[in-house]
């Protein structure tokens, strides 16, 4: 099971965006935190700084959008370029719908969970997904400490992946570094957002690398990884 790591670009240098994707080419993804002040009490960016991302790297854009109606918006990142859609349940009036129209564009569709929604009630959704998203923050903000507790419901959710036999990845967001990427790999995640963690470090692109090689080993020794 290969980790894939997804750096944050609100942890990077705004007034330098392509020279900040440039410096993490080497990553899996670039997560875009889209917030509206609404859903999340912060604002960031929307579609135009997506469309100009996508012309300065060839990094797939993975957008996490922190945002109310995405049922109305989401669609447009697609446009825009993004590679990668994640929509939170919590603001989603017909998920489903939404999760197919993301798809029929042509790009990946992805569920959040905040940190006190339970993963349970959604399981009939799982295979109209490509990733869940597990919050190990409150979403709105970087440089939050790791939630331990939400740990549990990473392994749950892999368990409710295991059990329907999909192939979707398991992402996890919120306080990820070095100090915390192989417990949230032997719970069960594959796909990790890490923002002051790589931009935070002299040298992003070799620590992109050190948080993959540290999310490989872990996972290689995880139960659940075991037969994949």
């Amino acid at each position: 099971m290969a980790a894939q790591i997804s750096p944050s670009i609100l942890s990077a240098d705004f007034a330098r965006l392509a020279e900040e994707a440039k410096a993490v080419e080497g990553a899996d993804w670039l997560h875009v935190d889209v917030m509206d002040n609404h859903f999340v009490p912060n604002l960031t960016l929307g579609v135009p700084v997506v469309e100009s991302l996508r012309k300065a790297t060839d990094t797939p854009l993975d957008c996490h959008l922190m945002i109310e109606d995405p049922d109305r918006w989401a669609p447009a990142y697609v446009d825009a370029g993004a590679g990668s859609v994640t929509f939170h349940v919590e603001a989603a009036a017909a998920p489903v719908r939404l999760a197919r129209e993301i798809r029929a564009k042509g790009a990946r569709a992805s569920m959040a969970l905040k940190p006190a929604t339970p993963i349970e009630p959604y399981e009939d959704l799982l295979p109209e997904l490509d990733m869940l998203l597990v919050m190990t923050v409150e979403p709105g903000f970087g440089g939050q400490a790791f939630l331990d507790i939400m740990l549990p419901k990473i392994r749950r959710t892999r368990e409710l992946i295991g059990k329907h036999g999909l192939e979707m990845w398991l992402q996890v967001d919120g306080g990820v570094s070095a100090d915390t990427i192989e417990r949230c790999a032997e719970a069960g995640a594959d796909v990790f957002v890490a923002g002051s963690a790589v931009y935070g470090k002299e040298d992003p692109a070799a620590a992109v690398q050190g948080l993959r090689r540290q999310a490989e080993e872990a996972t290689a020794a995880a139960s659940w990884a075991c037969g994949h």
